[in-house]
């Protein structure tokens, strides 16, 4: 897959889906502990979330880098705007900020 055709995948991807998690590994089953701290602070939260393991596709994996301009997976879009990693993400849960963002940006959620 070229980097044109990955952009658009994960574009389509961000804007298809309210809260997408580029991560390695499934939410069910992550394969990395930074994947398994994002999917657990969005569960916690019950937020319903799409997973795209990027460890199956080489490139997917590469393009997300490319395309955020971030260096490391997992990486969180919500509502097609890019929020961070793990340690971010993390930070947001703890102070409160993930939940009201997700508020603010119409997202459902349980908790």
């Amino acid at each position: 897959m070229d980097e044109n055709a990955t952009f658009a995948q994960i574009r389509r991807e961000i804007e298809d889906n309210p809260v997408v998690l580029f991560m390695k590994g499934t939410p069910v089953f992550p394969q990395c502990g930074f994947s398994a701290a994002v999917v657990h602070a969005l569960s916690q939260l019950g937020v319903k979330f799409k997973g795209i393991d990027v460890l199956v596709d080489p490139s997917l994996r590469d393009g997300v880098k490319q395309f955020s301009q971030w260096p490391t997976v997992p990486q969180l879009y919500v509502k097609g705007e890019f929020v961070g990693g793990c340690d971010i993400v993390r930070e947001m849960y703890e102070s409160g900020e993930l939940k009201t963002m997700l508020e603010e940006k119409g997202v459902e959620y349980a908790g």
